[in-house]
């Protein structure tokens, strides 16, 4: 630990993670209203990070629970959070599979609604949500992953693909344009790096851009671990959704000390679950890889967003498995920095 402790002796402790990469891309973080409550949290939240995307707070279930229905209290506070400290807002998201109503799929019979139905469902909450912050929120994750897990297959069979087909991720991205010509729309998903599904949504992205569809970036979700990405996938991944004249932004970033699998990460027999010194290294070490990618390709990534401030909270502690600390991010339970702190700053 020596090591780190003379890294962070030699460096600015006064300055945040915002600070150290200002001439670089705004750097942000996942909240809740319930962080931003809490002094120490917000507190750090404020010396480190200069742009807040809501967690749970604007997902269609949650503010949009009961068609005739909007909950805006915690987005509301977490926009008036971020404008009273100076820090950009990343709306999330408009258009996703999970935390959607039921209401929105089915008539009051019980039956699936007709593909103009849900579209015009779809246009009026995007107007109402984009619209109510307006001016307050310069980019929205407009859908968020819609490509299939399964290699073999294009987008995945939600009730938005099987009621409408493609044309929900179109139409969404021209409601969002249309609702607020000025903030930055992104296609957001997870896996990004792993070549057969990068490859799925590349073809997504291009026949959104070949058909002027007004979508201006990709978000690379960034849940990653000690084992992925390598340096030339996370490379490579940048500069082929950079050729298509996207813009770049890490908007979900942490890195965990297991694989990372989505469906199967169940404790193995016998596992280690310490945050051993080992498994501190080498995330440190996957840490400072990546940034150092994000550094070299700062013409094309706009913005990095960790999901969830500190180890004390991250939404991966319980899932899948219930009270196993994955320990992905830069501070500690405690709230304070860890190694792979210093080793992205320190460049």
């Amino acid at each position: 630990m020596a090591s780190f402790t003379a890294n962070a002796q030699t460096l600015d402790t006064t300055k945040g993670l915002k600070d150290y990469y200002k001439k670089y891309f705004p750097i942000g973080v996942a909240v809740s209203p319930r962080v931003l409550k809490d002094p120490q949290q917000s507190a750090l939240i404020i010396k480190q990070f200069n742009s807040l995307t809501p967690e749970n707070a604007m997902k269609m279930g949650y503010i949009h629970p009961a068609e005739n229905y909007y909950n805006w209290k915690d987005a509301d506070s977490i926009v008036a959070f971020a404008q009273a400290h100076g820090m950009r807002v990343r709306g999330h998201n408009l258009c996703w599979h999970q935390q959607t109503a039921r209401w929105m799929f089915y008539d009051k019979s019980g039956q699936l609604v007709s593909k103009d139905v849900l579209l015009q469902r779809l246009k009026d909450h995007i107007f109402k949500v984009v619209g109510r912050y307006k001016g307050k929120i310069y980019a929205w994750d407009v859908v968020n992953e819609a490509i299939d897990d399964d290699s073999t297959k294009f987008l995945r069979n939600s009730l938005w693909y099987q009621i409408c087909g493609e044309d929900f991720v179109y139409k969404a991205f021209e409601y969002a344009h249309e609702a607020d010509p000025k903030a930055v729309l992104f296609y957001n998903d997870y896996n990004t790096e792993r070549p057969e599904k990068r490859a799925r949504i590349y073809r997504l992205l291009k026949k959104l851009k070949d058909a002027h569809i007004p979508v201006n970036g990709i978000g690379l979700q960034a849940h990653w671990s000690l084992y992925e990405p390598s340096r030339n996938e996370l490379e490579t991944t940048i500069q082929q959704f950079a050729s298509l004249g996207l813009q770049v932004q890490i908007t979900e970033l942490d890195i965990s000390v297991y694989h990372w699998e989505k469906n199967d990460r169940q404790l193995k027999p016998g596992e280690d679950t310490s945050y051993s010194p080992e498994r501190m290294q080498k995330q440190s070490d996957k840490y400072q890889m990546v940034f150092e990618v994000f550094r070299k390709y700062r013409k094309n990534i706009t913005g990095v967003t960790f999901w969830n401030v500190s180890d004390k909270y991250t939404w991966l502690d319980n899932y899948p498995v219930a009270g196993r600390k994955n320990y992905p991010l830069l501070f500690d339970q405690q709230l304070k920095p860890k190694p792979a702190y210093w080793k992205v700053v320190n460049f």
